[in-house]
């Protein structure tokens, strides 16, 4: 059996950042466990492409780095607010070490002020955010710098997958992986990410640590012509906006905006959703962002993650793969056909989608809030609530269950971490990369 100092579970952000503070520290033995490909063998067209692999979904898809400490997760709810945007500062740093854009977005005060305004006259809150937009294209480059400064530091196994996390006496003992092999850890670091959420979920059961369950985030995909959005991502690139539906009075909300961007698929293990990206230096006449509605299940359902993904597999199955709607042919009752979508004045980045009718798919409470905050966008920048602009489905964001952990994201079993999307703590590149250095040096402080 071999033996190991430290095993990370994860290649996304959280794990590479974790990893690189551990090798930087002189740590003993590493040894960091991806089930998805090394970073050359990532097809973004291939069942899991974008979400698996060497530097995760979002750093390897886009790369926005929101420096915003009130935006991409809850650590500000475990740390001082100034310990928050330290760390923050730091992450940041090291992006910007391996080749992020020097160029940060988030508008003049005034121009943001006046967003405010607006929105709060549309019946929305618009939060201001500052980022750097990576780009899909250099995202690749700065996984491979990355890569160059942990190789020979530890040991790396991609396409390999943990299978169980060990405990013993209250304490981690190691690592069983899916080879049947078992290694023995005296701290493991688990890092799934959002494609592994369910699996963190059902070993947090059978460790008995404490959970609570996280919403489930279901909607759909908007994109429209560049020229519409302009007004807002010219002054914010990524405008944050939450809207309480009237009928329903749920939390609804933009996520993942993209500037000129495209429309993209998502595969994990078969189940297909749709997401959106951008490229730093070409551009597409649209632009896209997600409207996602966040659901809580309490009881005598408590399974947000099997929810979504029971919502994805209907359109799936009616759509055999993703689905696209005209908003014009959703507001009035019907399908859109192939003949209707030839028409559309928007053109489609996503030309796998299948024309047909989400009202199939999406609940009435969902079809509610999304048609809502449409029509509120709408008063902030005219153009959206319009016939042709186009809704793909379904996008799901899952998260794991919000674990119990410490202000150094241990849990109650002794010497495990865990960090990133995968624990229910963070929801972005920059939070998450933070959760990764905050777990490693409690280890470097233990050992």
């Amino acid at each position: 059996m071999s033996s190991y100092e430290v095993v990370i579970i994860g290649a996304g952000p959280a794990g590479l950042f974790a990893a690189l503070k551990l090798a930087d520290s002189g740590a003993g033995r590493v040894l960091l466990v991806e089930q998805g490909p090394a970073l050359e063998e990532r097809r973004r067209d291939q069942p899991g492409g974008l979400l698996c692999g060497w530097g995760g979904a979002g750093a390897f898809s886009d790369g926005k780095l929101i420096l915003s400490p009130e935006v991409g997760g809850f650590l500000s709810e475990l740390l001082p607010l100034e310990d928050l945007i330290a760390l923050i500062q730091e992450v940041d740093d090291i992006y910007q070490q391996l080749g992020a854009p020097a160029e940060l977005y988030g508008g003049e005060p005034d121009t943001l002020e006046l967003l405010k305004t607006k929105a709060r006259h549309g019946g929305m809150i618009f939060i201001p955010t500052h980022l750097r937009h990576i780009g899909t294209e250099n995202c690749q480059k700065i996984l491979k710098r990355l890569r160059e400064r942990l190789a020979d530091r530890l040991e790396i196994r991609t396409n390999c997958r943990a299978h169980h996390i060990l405990a013993q006496d209250g304490a981690v003992s190691g690592v069983a992986l899916d080879n049947g092999e078992q290694v023995e850890a005296r701290y493991v670091i688990a890092a799934p990410g959002r494609a592994g959420a369910a699996w963190m979920r059902e070993e947090a059961r059978l460790l008995d640590i404490p959970s609570i369950p996280s919403p489930v985030d279901i909607g759909v995909r908007v994109e429209v012509p560049a020229s519409v959005l302009s007004p807002l991502t010219e002054a914010a690139y990524e405008a944050k906006l939450i809207y309480y539906s009237r009928t329903f009075d749920d939390k609804v909300r933009t996520f993942c905006m993209n500037p000129y961007g495209e429309v993209v698929l998502e595969d994990l293990d078969g189940l297909v959703t749709v997401n959106g990206h951008s490229y730093a230096s070409r551009k597409t006449e649209n632009s896209n962002f997600a409207i996602l509605v966040s659901s809580t299940f309490t009881e005598p359902f408590d399974d947000p993650i099997s929810y979504g993904q029971y919502i994805a597999r209907l359109a799936n199955l009616l759509g055999k793969g993703a689905l696209v709607q005209r908003l014009g042919d959703l507001q009035v009752g019907r399908r859109t056909t192939s003949a209707r979508l030839e028409r559309c004045l928007t053109r489609p980045t996503l030309k796998s989608a299948t024309p047909g009718d989400l009202s199939f798919v999406l609940p009435y409470r969902y079809l509610k809030d999304i048609l809502e905050m449409l029509e509120a966008i709408d008063t902030l920048v005219p153009g959206i609530n319009s016939l042709h602009t186009l809704l793909y489905g379904v996008e799901v964001k899952f998260y794991s269950h919000r674990l119990k952990l410490s202000p150094d994201l241990e849990t109650p079993i002794r010497n495990l971490f865990i960090i990133g999307d995968g624990a229910g703590i963070t929801r972005g590149l920059i939070q998450a990369s933070a959760s990764g250095l905050i777990a490693a040096r409690a280890v470097i402080r233990g050992r």
